[in-house]
């Protein structure tokens, strides 16, 4: 019976004007709480992630060092403008991305800030991820909870996902506004996806040192023996490295009566070693996006050369170009993710 009154009184406040806003009114708040009991158990842990990053002082110290490069490169890149303006290349279609590529020479462009600073933000936010959790003794109790162990170190990696993705795209788009005020030159269409694939890439490139040092977290028991593994991979992939190429190259370097097949052979065997590298990757690759003029990543011969036309590619080409530096960081990001998984999904975790 009451039930029934219950939908008799609701039928009738519909049809009274002064009691149909209110009807509406607590209809929408048993709607929301019916929505808040069903909250998905990962989509509160992915929230508490976000926030707990956004809120820490390493992502705003971070987020401000990156804000600042911007600065910094929209400057330099207003000044390589108005040098090409003086210039002969001033008829270039592709004008508005000389502001993430030109230079004056002061300081270097946009997207080699983000080569040089993209892996530090991505340590920052995964090198402590799994350890520290477990080193303050809440991995137990989360997991006491009954959810699945998969949902925590996914939630991890999707929470920092979403931050870098929004700080980004916010900074790329912040840099085309001012370039767009400052110069008055809108960008053409391709230039806009040129540059949203370019802070896509960007994006990737420092998913790969996220799933890195997520999975140093994993493997390590003190976060700061995971920051240092990770800080040390970054110092060897940008130092140190290049050392070793150098030597090997000029141990190996062709003598001056090398046939043409052999100088190529040459430089083809230093570019392969050089491709290891996350960094060669993702600069190959946004080289091509933000300069349509480069038309090939490797040595061409005179034969090869002879009746090419001189051109920018439209931009499927130079996906096409890119595509195995593509590929080459999607895999070595899933390889590294993959293998933090199942570290974890084996991981013995007692209580404290």
């Amino acid at each position: 019976m009451s039930s029934t009154s219950d939908n008799v009184q609701s039928v009738e406040g519909q049809n009274r004007p002064g009691k149909k806003r209110l009807f509406a009114s607590s209809s929408f708040i048993a709607w929301f709480k019916t929505d808040e009991r069903i909250i998905h158990p990962f989509r509160v842990i992915v929230g508490k992630e976000m926030s707990d990053h956004i809120r820490s002082w390493r992502f705003i110290i971070l987020l401000s060092l990156i804000a600042l490069t911007c600065l910094a490169s929209v400057y330099t890149g207003l000044a390589g403008i108005g040098a090409k303006l003086n210039s002969t290349d001033s008829g270039s279609p592709y004008f508005f991305l000389l502001l993430f590529t030109s230079s004056d020479g002061t300081l270097p462009p946009f997207f080699v800030f983000v080569s040089f600073l993209g892996p530090l933000l991505g340590i920052s936010l995964g090198f402590d991820a799994i350890n520290s959790e477990q080193t303050h003794g809440t991995l137990s109790r989360i997991l006491a909870q009954p959810i699945h162990r998969d949902y925590i170190i996914n939630a991890k990696f999707l929470s920092a996902l979403n931050i870098i993705s929004v700080m980004f795209f916010s900074l790329g788009f912040l840099v085309m506004g001012a370039g767009l005020i400052l110069t008055g030159i809108p960008p053409t269409s391709e230039e806009f996806l040129r540059i949203v694939c370019f802070l896509m890439l960007s994006i990737l490139y420092v998913s790969f040192w996220l799933n890195l040092s997520i999975l140093f977290s994993v493997r390590f028991r003190q976060p700061a023996t995971s920051a240092l593994a990770g800080i040390a991979v970054w110092l060897f992939f940008t130092v140190f490295y290049s050392i070793i190429v150098s030597l090997i190259a000029r141990a190996a370097s062709p003598s001056e009566t090398a046939s043409v097949q052999q100088v190529a052979g040459y430089q083809e065997m230093i570019l392969n070693m050089l491709r290891v590298l996350p960094s060669q990757l993702y600069s190959d690759a946004t080289t091509t996006l933000l300069v349509p003029t480069v038309r090939s990543l490797g040595p061409l011969t005179m034969e090869q050369i002879v009746g090419a036309i001189p051109g920018p590619l439209p931009l499927g080409q130079s996906l096409l170009l890119v595509w195995p530096q593509i590929t080459g960081l999607i895999a070595s990001s899933i390889l590294c993710f993959v293998f933090s998984y199942i570290s974890f999904m084996k991981k013995e975790i007692r209580s404290r």
